[in-house]
């Protein structure tokens, strides 16, 4: 989405900033390899700086300024904790709500694709008994994916659920690995927990 505070452009993460032919990227801004598009990597002000005169390429620079108000944006690397919204065959659908210790001011989407659930025996994955819509995860960014949603991955033994509703409503209590349980039915789900205590 783009909107204009006085003459200057403001965009997001994965908006469109130009072509690799045309220009390139500067702070703020990567290159994706597969259809050569520079692309905005946080929420600023886009900036186009000219070339100089002695350089060879004569592409201008496209960076993104960015605006300390908008609070933490995730980058690759990191540990965020999200909300699940939504989960598929193939992937779940999250809204990242706290960058680190840090709690967002934007909306940041988050998709946790099957591959990326945990490090062992990665085509048995089940997303429906990893992850149920209403859990709050705790993840690291891959990179920024397609669909302006950021990559998420739970395939370490400090990430994954870190709390979840039983079809009851009550917050469940982690019993291992793969499952937790409602401590007024004693119904037992299965989740990716997260290692207590990380």
């Amino acid at each position: 989405m783009q909107e204009t505070v006085g003459d200057e452009e403001i965009v997001t993460p994965g908006e469109v900033l130009g072509k690799g032919t045309e220009v390139k990227a500067g702070r703020g801004a990567y290159l994706s390899r597969e259809n050569n598009t520079v692309y905005a990597s946080l929420t600023g002000r886009r900036s186009v700086v000219p070339p100089s005169s002695e350089s060879t390429d004569q592409r201008p620079i496209v960076e993104v300024i960015g605006h300390k108000a908008h609070g933490p944006v995730p980058e690759p690397g990191c540990v965020v904790i999200a909300r699940v919204t939504k989960v598929m065959a193939r992937m779940a659908s999250a809204d990242i709500m706290c960058v680190g210790a840090k709690a967002v001011r934007e909306k940041f989407s988050g998709i946790i694709r099957q591959q990326d659930v945990r490090a062992t025996e990665i085509d048995k994955v089940d997303m429906h008994s990893s992850f149920r819509p209403g859990d709050i995860v705790k993840a690291s960014v891959i990179s920024l994916g397609d669909a302006r949603a950021y990559y998420l991955s739970t395939a370490q033994n400090e990430l994954g659920v870190v709390s979840a509703e039983s079809m009851a409503g009550t917050t469940m209590v982690p019993i291992s690995w793969t499952e937790m349980q409602c401590p007024s039915t004693g119904q037992i789900e299965p989740r990716k927990v997260a290692k207590a205590g990380a």
